[in-house]
């Protein structure tokens, strides 16, 4: 059994019933998206990806406060790597546009760092390998603050949200005897916030004028 969190007591599949109802919202994020990405007529296959990647941090998040266990912990951490980083090459991609090689290389170095930071992983009660995302969150953020004319804060209020929600989690296991339950299950509701502010950025870039065309004479 892996003891990460406040609110596991024991071994039992059910010792965190908060830590995993609350997975729930990362599967309300994915519709919400998924419903803004057919809107604006942008649900292609990166797209999809990315959504079905926030699907798969919801049951893979699931799958460890229930099993506890080595392979459950890597059915959490995998989909959330790799939601990073497809959402990193794709707004390069897409809002930057970035070139495929500077592209690549962010995705290495970002990659690099996060490993970096996995090193020492138990820092912050294991919050330090986030790190990373959180200075490239902000990094996009200011990036698109300053050239997007559409929901220009959106990344920036992500990035908030994302700072929250990483306190929280960090905070968990300080707080097990004030408050037994911790705080670990704010960390997933916030993320799946984040998740979906982070992917409407790049649903929110402006419409072709064919697209723009079909959205204007869709009924109000």
């Amino acid at each position: 059994m892996i003891d990460l969190y406040c609110e596991r007591l024991d071994a039992g599949f059910w010792a965190e019933p908060v830590n995993a109802i609350t997975n729930m919202a990362f599967f309300f994020a994915a519709f919400m998206a998924w419903r803004l990405a057919r809107e604006r007529d942008k649900l292609d296959l990166p797209v999809r990806v990315l959504l079905g990647l926030i699907v798969a941090i919801g049951i893979g998040s699931s799958l460890f406060h229930t099993f506890a266990s080595q392979w459950s912990l890597w059915a959490d951490e995998v989909p959330i790597m790799l939601f990073q980083l497809a959402f990193l090459w794709l707004y390069s991609q897409r809002v930057i546009k970035h070139s495929m090689a500077i592209s690549v290389a962010l995705l290495l170095g970002f990659f690099g760092l996060t490993v970096l930071a996995g090193m020492n992983a138990e820092a912050l009660n294991g919050s330090v390998v986030y790190l990373p995302a959180a200075v490239m969150l902000f990094c996009l953020a200011l990036y698109h603050s300053i050239t997007r004319h559409t929901e220009r804060n959106g990344l920036m209020i992500a990035f908030g949200v994302f700072m929250l929600s990483l306190s929280l989690r960090t905070l968990d296991n300080l707080l097990c005897s004030a408050w037994p339950l911790g705080t670990h299950f704010g960390w997933h509701l916030l993320n799946a916030l984040v998740l979906y502010l982070v992917v409407r950025s790049i649903l929110m870039r402006p419409l072709t004028p064919s697209s723009q065309a079909q959205h204007n004479s869709a009924p109000a």
